[in-house]
């Protein structure tokens, strides 16, 4: 997947590429998952308001794919550019404005440009196409918010998060959760939080041994989201805390004993549940005055306008879902080929 546009230009979109040919394009459903992830919805997004219409430009004949590249795009339709004009010169306190303008010279300063979330709604269109392919071979990736602030779920239902406005796990935390985005919202702050991503129905032995390994590339990729500062596996950063006898998941005939492992051994998937834990950052877009320097070195106070998540993680659970869909579909199209009695299969006569 390469993605293109920025938060206030005309557009942006993707170019996903090794999609197998013959896949049924259920165009329905990909603008469904956007949906999911639409701006504009409740308060406790943006109230930015985008259809976030995907149009297909390539890659789909009849319904089905052709094997090239499929491209699509979604046109911005409610940009106000002009809620930026005051901070052109301005580096923007946690964004991404200070760096982009040490390495190019030169930024988009209208909504962040290319290190806008707004760019994720393409991640999302991509990782539905993913998720077509995936439900041909039982696979299923689903997701929900189990942490805001210090506010953490007990139980994870995700069918509840399905409904949820919040995409709450929890449905006894939820309410705390929403009142702790709306608090922040209130002091024009923000907060931040946390999504648990848990793919079902994954065959043993997907991932490389060293180099590509899946926990790795889940990794990179959740890392890759704008917003994101850690990443778990499994247990994650508490099983330093753990002895050895503790963190092991027994086997038996009927399958593992326990679940800290997450569903990886040694970088290859082990047939268990993949449980993928993705932490966002406070969105660093927030009404209060913040000291900060401009592009010629003096400095000044930074105050924003616009129209901001008080809390990115919400709508940024659906694009960590996304982006383990299409890392959980390539690694089951580079597996394809790795024993013998695969290849004569396709190819022996």
């Amino acid at each position: 997947m390469t993605t293109f546009g920025e938060s206030h230009g005309k557009a942006i979109g993707c170019v996903l590429d090794g999609v197998p040919a013959g896949l049924e394009i259920d165009e329905a459903f990909i603008q469904a998952e956007l949906d999911r992830r639409r701006p504009g919805k409740s308060a406790y997004a943006t109230a930015r308001k985008e259809p976030d219409r995907v149009e297909i430009l390539s890659g789909v004949f009849e319904g089905r794919s052709t094997g090239t590249p499929i491209a699509m795009v979604i046109f911005n339709t409610n940009q106000k550019s002009k809620d930026y004009g005051n901070i052109k010169e301005l580096f923007r306190p946690g964004h991404a404005d200070f760096t982009y303008w040490e390495k190019y010279g030169i930024r988009d300063y209208r909504g962040g440009g290319r290190s806008s979330a707004r760019e994720t709604a393409a991640r999302v269109a991509a990782g539905a196409v993913a998720k077509l392919m995936l439900r041909q071979i039982g696979i299923t990736v689903e997701s929900g918010i189990f942490k805001i602030g210090d506010v953490e779920a007990k139980e994870y239902r995700f069918d509840y998060a399905l409904e949820s406005e919040i995409f709450a796990l929890d449905p006894s935390a939820e309410q705390a959760q929403k009142d702790a985005v709306l608090q922040a919202k209130e002091r024009h702050d923000s907060i931040g939080g946390a999504a648990l991503v848990r793919a079902r129905g994954v065959p043993p032995g997907l991932g490389e041994p060293i180099y590509y390994k899946l926990d790795a590339v889940l990794a990179e990729a959740m890392m890759g989201i704008n917003a994101v500062k850690g990443v778990e596996i499994g247990e994650g950063i508490h099983s330093a805390e753990l002895l050895g006898s503790q963190n092991n998941d027994e086997m038996s005939k009927e399958g593992f004993l326990s679940h800290h492992a997450g569903g990886t051994l040694g970088g290859i998937s082990s047939g268990d549940i993949l449980d993928i834990k993705v932490y966002f950052k406070p969105t660093p877009s927030i009404f209060k005055p913040m000291k900060t320097l401009d592009i010629h070195g003096r400095e000044v106070t930074c105050e924003l306008k616009g129209r901001h998540d008080p809390c990115v993680a919400i709508r940024g659970s659906v694009v960590a879902e996304s982006m383990a869909a299409l890392v959980l579909a390539d690694m089951v199209l580079l597996n394809m080929g790795r024993r013998m009695d695969e290849v004569r299969r396709c190819y022996g006569k």
